[in-house]
């Protein structure tokens, strides 16, 4: 058996991960002049309270030499550790978690897979490979899982405003500016790895849109469906879950994510999203 990891953007519960079998380690967010390792020494709420306040806080890679010694832990009760870490194109952790196989005596005992994805996206792709993993797939296998999973998964998000994201180099400032007028609000995605946007919507349309999307593009076929938010908003929380029981959706299980630190200091409050993946059984 192998052993799965992934790193805190996935923003999987300390609970979830210990239900599927899946490793996290932290990034680091760096807030107020201090360093927190994600989750682990910072809540999400503390990150958007400063962000209202007009806060700057920033997140960093988890570095090359506790992605060692978490291998290095793993390997001594595993064959092999499959790695899934959020996307290259967002954070250097892929390319430290390569050094830090690299490192090792035998190096291929630790497969390393750049998601291409980030939290709750993230998120779903590591559980499809779990759900792989208690089927009976190999290590080699999970690439090929993860790959397809990405495939499969209509994740869209939105946030408030762009500038988060133009202020850590994820869009441009000419984005931002179409973005943040007349009550419209960007509808994002993964594009190849990065954020991109999708479209503008009227705020009062913008959660239905996505709906649509997903229903669009699954029809009655049987779905996982997760919800995604940014600060405990149970306002929030509750619009978008009764929105998504009225889609149409043939949901068969659904989550609810949380965005946690180091996903909330690029994409700022008030941002949301919606995701499903084909159910397998």
């Amino acid at each position: 058996m192998f052993a799965l990891m992934t790193d805190s953007t996935s923003d999987l519960t300390p609970q979830a991960a210990r239900q599927y079998g899946i490793h996290v380690q932290p990034l680091t967010v760096q807030l107020g002049g201090r360093s927190f390792l994600d989750w682990e020494e910072i809540d999400p709420d503390a990150v958007y309270d400063h962000l209202r306040r007009g806060g700057h806080a920033e997140s960093a890679p988890a570095p090359a030499a506790a992605l060692a010694a978490r291998y290095r832990q793993l390997l001594e009760t595993h064959e092999q550790v499959v790695s899934v870490h959020l996307s290259s194109d967002l954070s250097e952790t892929v390319e430290h978690a390569r050094a830090a196989a690299a490192s090792l005596p035998d190096p291929s005992r630790v497969i390393v897979v750049d998601s291409r994805l980030a939290t709750a996206p993230l998120a779903e792709v590591v559980l499809a490979a779990a759900e792989a993993r208690a089927r009976g797939q190999s290590a080699a296998e999970m690439e090929a899982v993860i790959h397809a999973t990405r495939q499969e998964m209509l994740a869209e998000f939105s946030v408030a405003t762009l500038a988060y994201l133009r202020r850590s180099g994820r869009l441009s400032r000419a984005a931002e500016l179409v973005g943040n007028v007349l009550n419209v609000r960007p509808v994002l995605h993964f594009d190849n790895g990065r954020f991109g946007v999708l479209r503008r919507t009227r705020e009062d349309q913008t959660a239905q849109s996505m709906l649509d999307d997903l229903r669009r593009k699954y029809g009655s076929e049987p779905v996982i469906a997760a919800i995604a938010h940014a600060g405990r908003d149970p306002a929030r929380i509750s619009q978008l879950h009764a929105q998504l029981k009225r889609s149409g959706l043939n949901i068969r299980q659904g989550r609810i994510f949380l965005l946690g630190p180091a996903i909330g200091v690029h994409v700022g409050p008030g941002t949301y999203g919606v995701l499903a993946r084909p159910f397998h059984g």
